[in-house]
């Protein structure tokens, strides 16, 4: 078994060099307008420069103009898009490229899980623990145990995983990957070298125990 690890909200070299270092899947750069992870194009140019082909870079969107979006994609060739808002699914794929659609679980889990269904487009999901319309990155967490068995795409679980607990949301969601950003971070954007490298720790500590 293969956790994938996406480590998102990054705004800083060194976080990206030690990302790449650890072996994380992904590395999420964000574009929501109202994020304390927002980052500038010409920032996210020089971050996405130090990112590996066999790493994906993942441009976070939350309703986001199309214009804007437009631009993150011809500037920065991410390889995935993820899209936090109320973006349908004609809108999400025709970017062209992957997407990754974040499903809110802060409110009733029967409406997210059905909400799964306006997007035969997307290449997975994204569980996070915050409520429609807020952020991502909140550190909120929901009940793991309330994600279904099986799922017919790959999801990635968010919502306040830490290096303390993601051994836990594996054994009990068993996801296709985690995402971190606050879990890892001394402040918003900035993250936390040891806190880095504990949790990839735990989730290989995790992964020989299942």
């Amino acid at each position: 078994m293969h956790t994938r690890i996406k480590f998102c909200g990054l705004t800083r070299a060194e976080d990206v060099r030690l990302a790449v270092e650890l072996g994380a899947d992904y590395v999420g750069l964000v574009f929501a307008p109202q994020s304390p992870r927002r980052l500038l194009l010409g920032q996210a140019r020089m971050l996405r420069d130090l990112v590996p082909e066999e790493i994906a870079v993942v441009a976070l969107v939350m309703d986001n103009v199309r214009g804007e979006v437009e631009k993150v994609v011809e500037s920065l060739q991410p390889d995935v898009l993820q899209f936090h808002g109320d973006e349908d699914d004609a809108l999400c794929a025709s970017f062209g490229l992957p997407f990754f659609k974040a499903i809110a679980m802060g409110g009733q889990a029967e409406s997210a899980f059905s909400s799964i269904a306006r997007y035969p487009s997307a290449s997975g999901f994204l569980f996070d623990g915050h409520a429609a319309g807020e952020q991502g990155g909140s550190g909120k967490r929901f009940d793991w145990k309330q994600m279904p068995t099986a799922l017919d795409k790959p999801f990635l679980l968010a919502g306040g995983l830490s290096p303390e607990n993601v051994g836990v949301a594996l054994r009990t969601a068993r996801p296709w990957g985690v995402d971190v950003s606050s879990g890892i971070e001394s402040a918003p954007g900035i993250k936390d070298a040891e806190k880095m490298r504990r949790f990839v720790d735990a989730v290989k500590h995790a992964e020989s125990t299942l």
